[in-house]
């Protein structure tokens, strides 16, 4: 009986420590948002690429645009004069490197590294920046298949992927003010 009440005892004190941290204004990381409530419709204008990489931008800008739809607290539009803010940047660096080789000397392992200047502000006459970050590192490595017998190259495939973990992290931080 008394572990019973033991039990009862550690689950009501559990929750109730929650119940305080929840209104505490403790939130899960990613939920949370420093920005202004009043800015709800973002003009995402292509980023600038100022790297000898084709297509980068175009695979960083939509994936931040994907990602600022998926968190659901924005409406992306068309033009600036229709946004309370937008999110202008341009890709200043742009890296592959091989980290790992097999035996016979072929890399097996790559690491991605992007550097963009990104600046959120409001629009119109104000035009008051949000967030700025002018050198956002990212950085991320992909395997190759070395056994692979189609040899291709697999790039555009590891951009695509590595611009959706830029785009988590990069709306992460702009939303939470990092």
């Amino acid at each position: 009986m008394r572990q019973q009440a033991g039990g009862w005892l550690g689950a009501t004190l559990a929750a109730c420590g929650l119940a305080v941290q929840l209104g505490c204004g403790y939130a899960l990381v990613g939920r949370a948002s420093s920005l202004p409530e009043d800015i709800r419709a973002v003009y995402v204008a292509p980023l600038e690429n100022a790297t000898t990489r084709a297509q980068l931008e175009q695979f960083l800008t939509q994936a931040i645009t994907d990602e600022l739809v998926t968190r659901r607290r924005f409406t992306i539009v068309r033009s600036a004069a229709d946004a309370d803010a937008q999110l202008v940047g341009a890709v200043t660096s742009f890296r592959v490197t091989p980290v790992t080789f097999n035996e016979e000397g072929r890399a097996q392992e790559y690491e991605i590294s992007i550097v963009a200047a990104m600046k959120f502000q409001r629009t119109g006459d104000e035009e008051a920046v949000v967030w700025e970050n002018d050198r956002y590192l990212f950085r991320e490595t992909y395997e190759i298949d070395a056994t692979a017998e189609d040899f291709f190259d697999r790039e555009n495939e590891a951009i695509a992927e590595a611009s959706l973990r830029f785009a988590e992290t990069m709306v992460g931080d702009l939303l939470e003010g990092f």
